[in-house]
């Protein structure tokens, strides 16, 4: 007889294995259902290991300019391999962490790819072959994602790469071409750049990074611009050819001028495909919109007993939405009643240098939802600080409902910021206003002063500007 569950989660990332561990928390007799690795592709080949890359870029930016802390560095290398190789090792860390949390909170895991086969019943196929019938009385599919190519040019893995390839490269880039200027793309831009490479930014719509606020793409596209990089926005790429010594890109300008340009790698980074493919969805009837799941508030779908969560759902497509998701959907299968996901609490980080960090509506956003707003800015410049660190670049702004004081959102560029976020997050999700954050003590001397004193430009009470 089929061995069977009260859940099971199909796909073990930040989505999946946290619902995972909640519901057995919460007494449900769960399992996992995994293809490759436990822990998804954040912790073996997303979130985590780029962050482990973009470290050792930074080190070695600053080991670079030692002399702007009076200190001296000579004959500064980098070893490509060798950072790959600890990127490689934090990965596989995570992923062993991820097995002990399973085994901690006793949740069966199955190794294979699996397919929802009638209701209640899902087959899972082993990389040797072998087929095991699974039952259970919900399921919550986590399946994730992966990287969109280009319809002319798919990538190879030699000369173009997606994000996968990127954290692997067996050479590099000498001369890089990054297709699209989201989170990925920057954030790939920013290693390359700083680890050598003559790095180029094409983008699509008028500014990069699009889903932030205007002035901090403006900032950010000033900052890359000053370390090296070009970028190129309202462009586009017609065509790739790849030759024995690189690619070949035919490049539209923004006025229409078609230029045509060599280089030695490109990273393709224009969004994501949602894998909801070939995993049974039609056969119990699944709601799907453009290839994602559709959900309502407790992240159950169309059909009863089935949930989804994550990249596979509805956007943002961010790991943490994807694990607070995961909680709700295990609560709600307990008969608890979790609260629902708000999107505009939802926090948003990018870790190129420097680094951003945002939540909530950005000005123009708050504008076309019919808010008359109040706005702050404050430099880093006047922050002692960023200048201690030597980090005097970046800004943080506020937004505010004029009439009720309420915190609408939050946009922050400069160092650590990725880290400094959540206290507007917290705000935000408290429903706090400016009168708060105004009596709010923040410790001196520290970057977060920064986030103070925006709140007090946005009232005309800012002190060190």
């Amino acid at each position: 007889m089929a061995e069977s569950y009260d859940l099971i989660v199909l796909g073990s990332g930040p989505g999946g294995y946290v619902a995972a561990i909640r519901a057995a928390q919460l007494g449900l007799k769960t399992a996992i259902v995994e293809r490759e690795l436990l822990g998804g592709i954040c912790l073996n080949w997303g979130c985590i290991p780029t962050k482990a890359l973009l470290r050792s870029a930074e080190i070695f930016h600053y080991m670079q300019h030692a002399k702007d802390y009076g200190l001296a560095a000579e004959k500064i290398t980098a070893d490509l391999d060798a950072v790959v190789k600890r990127s490689r090792g934090v990965a596989k860390q995570l992923n062993q962490g991820v097995t002990h949390l399973m085994k901690k909170n006793k949740v069966a895991v199955h190794m294979g790819t699996g397919v929802l086969t009638a209701k209640n019943k899902l087959t899972v196929t082993g990389a040797d072959g072998k087929t095991e019938e699974l039952g259970y009385k919900n399921i919550i599919v986590a399946t994730g994602a992966r990287a969109r190519d280009l319809p002319f040019a798919k990538t190879d893995g030699k000369r173009i790469w997606t994000y996968r390839h990127a954290m692997t490269p067996p050479e590099m880039p000498s001369k890089l071409l990054v297709i699209g200027s989201g989170a990925i793309g920057v954030e790939f831009a920013s290693f390359y750049n700083d680890m050598g490479s003559e790095v180029t930014v094409v983008e699509m719509l008028d500014r990069i990074v699009p889903v932030e606020d205007a002035d901090v793409s403006a900032h950010l596209e000033k900052a890359l611009k000053k370390q090296g990089m070009t970028i190129l926005t309202g462009a586009g790429v017609d065509k790739l050819d790849v030759t024995d010594k690189g690619v070949k890109a035919a490049i539209k300008g923004r006025d229409g001028t078609v230029t045509a340009q060599e280089f030695s790698h490109v990273i393709v980074a224009i969004g994501i495909v949602p894998n909801t493919e070939n995993i049974g969805l039609e056969t119990l009837g699944v709601k799907t919109e453009r290839g994602h799941i559709v959900t309502d508030a407790a992240c159950r779908t169309n059909v009863e007993g089935v949930y989804a969560i994550g990249d596979i759902t509805a956007p943002p497509f961010l790991a943490h939405k994807a694990s607070h998701e995961g909680v709700i959907a295990a609560e709600a299968i307990a008969g608890k009643h979790p609260h629902a996901m708000d999107a505009r609490n939802i926090p948003g980080c990018t870790y190129c240098h420097p680094q951003i960090a945002s939540v909530g509506l950005t000005e123009a956003k708050a504008k076309e939802a019919g808010y008359e707003v109040r706005v702050g800015n404050f430099p880093f410049i006047g922050n002692g600080k960023a200048i201690a660190l030597g980090e005097p670049e970046g800004f943080v702004k506020t937004v505010f409902d004029a009439k009720t004081g309420e915190l609408l959102g939050a946009h922050m560029i400069g160092a650590e910021v990725t880290e400094l976020i959540q206290g507007y997050t917290i705000g935000k999700t408290l429903e706090t206003t400016e009168a708060e954050l105004i009596e709010t003590v923040f410790p001196h001397p520290t970057i977060s002063e920064t986030m103070h004193e925006s709140v007090l430009a946005a009232y005309g009470r800012v002190i060190h500007i």
